[in-house]
């Protein structure tokens, strides 16, 4: 049974961040194909415990710290046509209690999908991180627009791959750069936010959030389109801070 759902695990993972999946994927964020129809091709997505949410009232409790390495390299960025996605290899670790998860990618959207306080933020990075065990943990940054461009983001979009492109990068940039100083975080249990909607997902949401320009954030907006999906029930769940 553990070997089954450690597969099943794996294989909703690449299935949601493969291009050729996301190629013959019937779904979509607008039309006939938007977020409301999900359900009806992948069952999941009805489910009790989705992503996103609107982070309110959390619970206090003592929470252990993020350990994050993302040292290794970022080697290519990818349009899949619903996200711009960066890959990445070499050292790129995080412990999450007690428990070391790897960088797999990281991606876009625009405006954010999960809310803080009732706060929608006009830009969200997702770093998606597996275990040996096929376990998924999001780490979610908020990006707020401001006065001058993010360096990082500069740097990291200097060419954005049209759809179904894949480009090398070849700069200097390690995908801690894209996460905030401070690592206070909410902690809640949902879901992937793309179809398959795979639940089981633990979410950390960062309560410090970067800062780019309008302009940087129009330009990632221009190439993926409005591509959050709508706010879910919070049901039974508990948000943690």
């Amino acid at each position: 049974m553990k070997k089954n759902t450690i597969s099943v695990l794996v294989l909703a993972l690449a299935s949601c961040f493969s291009l050729s999946a996301h190629a013959n994927a019937a779904w979509g964020y607008g039309d006939q194909q938007g977020t409301e129809h999900w359900v009806d091709s992948y069952p999941t997505c009805g489910g009790e415990n989705q992503s996103p949410i609107d982070i309110k009232s959390p619970i206090q409790a003592q929470t252990q710290p993020l350990q994050i390495d993302y040292e290794g390299k970022i080697t290519s960025l990818t349009n899949n046509g619903h996200t711009i996605s960066a890959n990445v290899s070499g050292d790129n670790k995080v412990i999450i209690d007690g428990d070391t998860y790897t960088l797999k990618q990281f991606h876009f959207h625009t405006p954010s999908e999960n809310y803080i306080d009732g706060k929608q933020y006009p830009l969200e990075a997702h770093f998606v991180n597996v275990d040996a065990n096929g376990h998924i943990a999001v780490i979610a940054v908020m990006f707020e627009n401001g006065p001058r461009a993010n360096n990082e983001l500069t740097t990291l979009l200097k060419k954005i791959p049209t759809k179904g492109e894949t480009i090398d990068f070849n700069d200097d940039l390690t995908p801690s750069a894209l996460l905030p100083r401070e690592r206070q975080y909410f902690r809640y249990n949902g879901s992937l936010t793309t179809p398959p909607c795979t639940e089981g997902v633990r979410w950390y949401v960062m309560q410090s959030h970067l800062t780019s320009s309008a302009a940087q954030i129009e330009q990632l907006n221009q190439m993926m389109g409005d591509n959050n999906r709508p706010l879910q029930p919070l049901n039974a769940r508990i948000v943690i801070d």
